[in-house]
């Protein structure tokens, strides 16, 4: 029985890769690293415990990424680097420069814990993994826009097609330009397989349709809450969601649609650093059974 793989973005986490909060992070210079304000250490790891003992209590297990990374600040948002399948995972070639070399150190980590690299992406190709979610098993959704190029989604089809995988490019807008971080999972996060948390203004009218086509119901971010990361839900289980806190339209409105939300306070790792609970937690294995026992 593997203990990795699960191509969805709303199957029962079982196991779950997370960076704590190090030096780097806590002595980001904002400017470099398009964070609202240089974040607070103690606070930012008190938050980032917090959000951990979140994911154990909802069955997951929690796995540490301890490799230091000095002078990466973004290396907390253990999601990007990497792609996981049922057949191993794609080590990614970030986008954002200053981000260069967490895909390494994370193929070794992941090495480590006995999951496989089924491929790597090279030469000119960028694609970071909050640009990537599975609609389906076999349908990988990839954001084309400043973090993931043409090369990267035709890279990801080569190493995705032979297990049947499509990968559908989703066009993304120019919004805050290069230096920002838009990512497609900053406007869609599935919450069931029939049912999306989305920031409609942003989202390309043809994916738009798409979702819609496919019977995805679709609960609206309002325009106050996109700020605050309204759109970035992590499934912990289908229908069963954990958010940044301070979103209570959306939180609402999920609830309104059948879910359970659970909230975090996120103000030193999110909020500041333009990154959700997406961003925070690398999947290592979606599963409908449980876990083995030991």
């Amino acid at each position: 029985m593997s203990d990795y793989g699960g191509q969805s973005m709303v199957a029962p986490l079982r196991r779950v890769l997370v960076r704590r909060p190090d030096e780097a992070f806590g002595g980001a210079d904002p400017e470099v690293w398009h964070y609202t304000s240089r974040p607070d250490l103690a606070a930012a790891r008190q938050e980032h415990e917090a959000l951990t003992g979140l994911l154990t209590a909802a069955g997951a297990e929690v796995v540490e990424h301890p490799e230091p990374q000095p002078e990466r600040a973004d290396a907390i948002f253990v999601f990007d680097p990497a792609l996981i399948t049922d057949q191993g995972a794609v080590l990614l070639r970030m986008g954002k420069a200053l981000r260069r070399g967490e895909e390494e150190a994370m193929g070794s980590r992941f090495v480590e814990l006995g999951i496989p690299i089924l491929g790597v992406l090279h030469g000119e190709a960028t694609a970071e993994g909050g640009d990537l979610f599975w609609l389906d098993r076999q349908t990988l959704a990839a954001g084309h826009g400043f973090r993931t190029n043409a090369e990267g989604l035709r890279q990801l089809w080569e190493i995705l097609d032979p297990l049947g995988v499509e990968v559908l490019p989703v066009e993304l807008p120019y919004f805050g330009g290069p230096e920002a971080c838009l990512h497609l999972l900053s406007l869609i996060s599935l919450v069931d397989d029939d049912l999306a948390v989305v920031y409609p203004r942003l989202l390309a009218v043809p994916f738009w349709r798409l979702l819609r086509d496919r019977g995805i119901r679709l609960v609206e971010v309002p325009d106050e809450e996109f700020a605050t990361q309204g759109p970035n839900v992590l499934a912990l289980a289908p229908r069963k969601a954990l958010m940044l806190e301070g979103n209570p339209i959306t939180r609402r409105r999920l609830e309104e649609a059948g879910c359970e939300v659970t909230t975090y306070r996120g103000r030193e790792i999110s909020l500041k650093a333009e990154g959700g609970p997406t961003c925070l937690t690398q999947p290592l294995w979606r599963a409908s059974r449980p876990p083995a026992l030991v």
